[in-house]
């Protein structure tokens, strides 16, 4: 296994995150673009091979060969890739029946997992104001998603799920960034891409359950249908803004602590309404910017409380001299 110990740079983690938004911003709009096209599964094994064909021709090269794709955590590995594709598919399900604003707003929730989380199962020690922000995110949830109303949809729990996986891949990524580089973190998702779009292809691509009037499930139901030629410029998109996204995310947080790199992510939030209003029409009503605002507001002082908390640990620290 190569060794490899990263220099932590808040700045360049924080640049990371912010290209690493800019191209999942681009990669979500044209996802839903494609959504009432093609089948879900499809769109992934096309984006995995393209993804991994650029990491390995590219990304791996520069960043010192395929020595640096050798791994004893392979198990580690593969369960993270695991919350990556449970936590994509979800989302991008999700995308093709909500507005992309409402989505990514709902799949920013994921902070408050953690937090919670970070209770249940680690048994940290989470205060008054942070569980007050906490509840404050979950209201915006329930503002947005408007749950026992007319406008209810349940393609809005979508991100929620989403959230949660994204919250399991946070943890992992903190664990195996010590030891693992970007380019075995980002290579290994995209294999695992590339094995679960196959086996439900094979299972499902031939359309015969792709009946359905829900737009999320027939996203994913969908039978297989050879792209036409003007799409297979976006199909490329796609596959080289995953990939790159997935190494400039993981890099962030191996270069930075999660609490200074999560704040840069909240970019994708305006970049996903602009995509909104210019290529689908979607505006957000009063309602949905209500619940957009609680939820990043309690996003942000989460985030802002775990630093404050961070240095007054730092600073209370006992200190030895040699």
């Amino acid at each position: 296994m190569v060794d490899i110990a990263p220099t932590r740079s808040p700045l360049t983690g924080a640049a990371w995150a912010v290209v690493a938004m800019c191209f999942f911003s681009v990669n979500d709009a044209t996802i839903k673009f494609l959504s009432s096209e093609y089948a879900l599964h499809e769109i992934v094994l096309i984006r995995s091979v393209i993804g991994t064909g650029f990491l390995l021709a590219v990304v791996v090269p520069l960043s010192g060969g395929l020595r640096h794709l050798r791994t004893q955590r392979l198990g580690q590995h593969i369960l993270r890739a695991s919350f990556v594709v449970a936590a994509n598919i979800a989302f991008f399900m999700g995308l093709a029946a909500l507005p992309i604003a409402e989505a990514v707003a709902i799949f920013f929730v994921s902070p408050l997992i953690i937090s919670a989380f970070s209770v249940i199962f680690l048994g940290e020690t989470v205060g008054p104001r942070r569980w007050g922000a906490i509840a404050v995110g979950f209201i915006g949830v329930l503002v947005i998603v408007r749950p026992g109303t007319a406008s209810f949809q349940t393609a809005s729990l979508l991100p929620i799920c989403a959230a949660i996986c994204y919250a399991g891949l946070h943890m992992m990524t903190r664990r195996l960034g010590r030891t693992e580089g970007a380019a075995a973190l980002s290579f290994y998702i995209q294999v695992c891409f590339l094995a679960f779009a196959l086996a439900v292809g094979l299972a499902i691509g031939d359309g015969r359950f792709a009946e359905q009037d829900n737009a999320s499930l027939a996203f994913f139901f969908r039978g297989w249908a050879w792209p036409e030629a003007r799409h297979w410029v976006v199909l490329l998109e796609i596959g080289v803004t995953s990939a790159l996204g997935g190494y400039f995310i993981s890099q962030a947080y191996r270069l930075s602590e999660a609490a200074l790199v999560a704040p840069f992510e909240y970019i994708a939030m305006p970049l996903a309404i602009f995509s909104g209003v210019v290529l689908f029409d979607e505006w957000p009503d009063a309602t949905a910017w209500f619940g957009i605002a609680l939820i990043i507001g309690s996003g942000l002082f989460l985030l802002w409380r775990e630093t404050v908390q961070d240095k007054t640990l730092v600073a209370k620290a006992p200190k030895y001299r040699r």
